[in-house]
Formats: C-alpha cells, structure tokens, sequence
C-alpha cells in the first residue's frame, strides 16, 4: 500500500496545495489515508528541470518534519510525481523509496506483486541488461518499472499505453497462475515529462482534468503564471482525492490511461 499523485500540464503550475495544504493533501493521507491507514515509510517528490528529472526522497514520513512541506513548495512545474510509501516488498531504505527514475522516465507504484520472489525471476529473465543492471533495491516496483522500460526498448514503434498495457498485463497473468486467488496491485504512473501513462488495478485511483486556469480555494491565489495566448489543460491522477471530492472522477478498476497531446485522456482495458 502506498499512495501517489501526478500532474501533467501544459503550463509550470505549482502543486503544494495538493501536496501540503488541503485537507487530504498528500502529506496529511501519510499519516492516515482514507482508510485509516499510514504511509510512513518514506517519501519522494519528482519534477523535471532542463528536461531532466529532478528527485528528492526521504525515508521517513512525510508529515514528520518540514522536509516534505519544503520540497513540494517549492515544485513549479509542467510534470510532478509524488508518493508517500508503506512498505510491503523491500525494506525502508532510499534505494526502495519512490519515485524511481532512469534517464529521463520517473515512475511511482502504489500496490503489490504477490509472490513476488517467483515473479521477479520471470521479469529479470525478460528484462534487457542494462535494466536489469539499473535496479538497485528490492521493491517489487523497481523492478516492474525496468520491466516496463525494457519492453519499450524492444518494441520502440509500439505506443507506450500499448506497451504499458501489454507489460502489466503479463505480469498479472503470471501472479494468477501462481495463485489463482492473488489480488495483484498495480496502480502505477510511468512518465518521460511529454507522454503520462497510469494504471489502475486493485487499488483506489481517480483523475481531474482541468481546460481552464482558476483561483484556488484553499490559497486563494492561481497556481500557474498563466500565458493568455494559450488554453490551460491540466490532468492531475491520485490515489484518492487531494481536494474536494466531487470534482475527482473515479478510473476504473482494471483500466490503463494515457493523458494525450491535448490533455484529453484515453483509457484502455488491462484485462
């Protein structure tokens, strides 16, 4: 179990309201989610700057202290990854602290891969080299992360949703023959700073999309200098809603998204 939130705009927009100040920030669902339950095993806030990605992590919670509050303030950026981890595979240890990222991909994962020691052997096997030689933790999400990457090296034609679809689809397929009972968890989002893939599978996730800039109710002020020459599109994915719920839509379970050239969203089955 973990929780996550991303935002792709097309616009620098700043994110520390969703992160840090209203009521179901991403900091305040560290210390109990919706369902009661902490996400104190870490934290890690990603943007991008000069196209490249730019990560702080930490392995403690994200309500302890002001280390969190500072890193995502100060985020103001067209492309943020952000996650607040519980430990289920691997250790707390910054190595195992989400986001991960490889040149210039990031990627967070909220869930689990039962029999994840049977699971890894398949995916290692499947994995390129140089992936294989990138993964420096334990966490069953590293390694579905090189996974992922190491089939789009292959396939460099095929779309990512394709790829990502096709990626987390086998690896579910090869938990339910192990255990035909398991309930995988792949709630994920994999992105390069242009193109935002996400998943859903197993665990709660919802989307806003936005077509206009706004005054925020919780700061009172716009999060992003905006250019009036251009539309704002602005899509934001979490784990759970950061702000009032009934602007969030729910993604359906077993779904794969990706957040287009124009903001729009497409979604295909996983299953």
């Amino acid at each position: 179990m973990c929780r996550l939130y991303a935002l792709h705009a097309n616009e620098p927009t700043r994110v520390e309201c969703g992160l840090i100040k209203s009521q179901n920030a991403l900091m305040a669902q560290s210390r109990s989610d919706a369902t009661g339950v902490m996400h104190g095993h870490g934290w890690g806030v990603a943007d991008y700057t000069d196209g490249l990605p730019a990560i702080e992590k930490q392995t403690w919670a994200a309500f302890h202290g002001e280390h969190f509050s500072r890193a995502a303030s100060r985020v103001y950026a067209r492309t943020v990854v952000a996650h607040v981890r519980r430990a289920t595979v691997g250790p707390t240890s910054i190595e195992n602290t989400h986001p991960f990222h490889y040149k210039r991909w990031i990627f967070a994962h909220n869930g689990t891969v039962p029999h994840f020691d049977e699971v890894r052997h398949d995916l290692l096997n499947a994995m390129d080299p140089v992936h294989r030689s990138q993964i420096k933790g334990q966490t069953d999400s590293e390694h579905v992360f090189h996974y992922l990457l190491s089939e789009y090296q292959k396939h460099p034609d095929a779309q990512l949703l394709d790829t990502v679809r096709d990626g987390l689809a086998r690896i579910m397929r090869r938990v339910l023959d192990i255990d035909p009972e398991a309930k995988p968890g792949l709630n994920i989002v994999l992105t390069d700073g242009d193109q935002l893939i996400a998943s859903r599978l197993n665990r709660s996730l919802v989307y806003l999309s936005r077509d206009h800039a706004f005054e925020c109710p919780i700061c009172r002020k716009p999060h992003v200098h905006h250019d009036v020459r251009n539309s704002y599109r602005a899509v934001e994915i979490a784990s759970e809603p950061v702000t009032r719920h009934d602007i969030w839509d729910e993604v359906p379970n077993a779904k794969v998204l990706r957040v287009n050239e124009d903001f729009s969203i497409d979604m295909r089955d996983l299953l």
